[in-house]
């Protein structure tokens, strides 16, 4: 797809990774929709603030009718809550689920029309290397990015009929508010974004972000034994 020209819609665009899309989306020319709860928040210059919360249908589908013309969604809107399947708070899952699949689904759902209106236009759904593999710790938040991973793929093969590409984007730690208690090497959110467009530009599907995601992804055909191995 070309950014210059386009029109865009980020969920989660006053902060983190959303941010630096929204940025770098009007830095190559595009219009850009920034899609936030709070509209206060949202301090990007030449980003249209909208509010959206993507675990809100009503909230979805008003957001959908204030814009037009999106040729480019990007799911980017995330939570965690550091719940764990076995023994953490079921609100606190579903709020993962809530967020990461039913939001993305729901977003997804509201402005697949605008899309095919402009020729078919690409979705980008912000996935993670959890998608593929999970922690102590991050299991909840896993499982959810493991059912958007899924959902991306059915996306993907349900809306070719109207010309949109569905891809998604692998990536480990980023430096952003979400995992500033994590202690480990981080990635950059504006390089991260930087290397997504770019990919979208030359027609990817699957953006593999950091060495992380290259290696989780080696090792998934080597089975449980070989992954977790490889990961842990």
């Amino acid at each position: 797809m070309k950014i210059a020209g386009s029109t865009a819609f980020v969920t989660g665009a006053n902060r983190g990774l959303g941010r630096r899309f929204a940025e770098q989306l009007v830095a190559r020319g595009a219009t850009v929709y920034g899609g936030v709860r709070n509209v206060a928040s949202l301090d990007v210059p030449g980003v249209i603030p909208v509010a959206i919360d993507v675990t809100d249908a009503a909230s979805v589908a008003a957001a959908a009718e204030r814009t037009s013309g999106v040729s480019l969604l990007i799911n980017n809107a995330g939570s965690y809550t550091g719940a764990s399947v076995s023994d953490g708070s079921l609100e606190d899952i579903r709020l993962e689920m809530e967020t990461h699949y039913f939001g993305t689904l729901a977003v997804s759902r509201a402005f697949a029309p605008q899309l095919a209106g402009n020729g078919g236009g690409t979705i980008l759904n912000v996935l993670s290397v959890l998608s593929w593999v999970t922690y102590p710790g991050y299991s909840g938040y896993a499982a959810a990015k493991s059912a958007q991973w899924s959902l991306t793929n059915a996306l993907r093969l349900e809306l070719a009929a109207q010309g949109t590409t569905v891809a998604a984007l692998h990536v480990g730690y980023l430096d952003t508010d979400m995992v500033a208690f994590v202690d480990a090497p981080k990635n950059d959110p504006a390089v991260v974004a930087a290397l997504s467009l770019d990919a979208l530009e030359e027609g990817s599907v699957e953006i593999l972000a950091d060495e992380d995601a290259r290696q989780v992804q080696a090792n998934l055909a080597g089975g449980v034994t070989r992954l977790y191995t490889a990961a842990g």
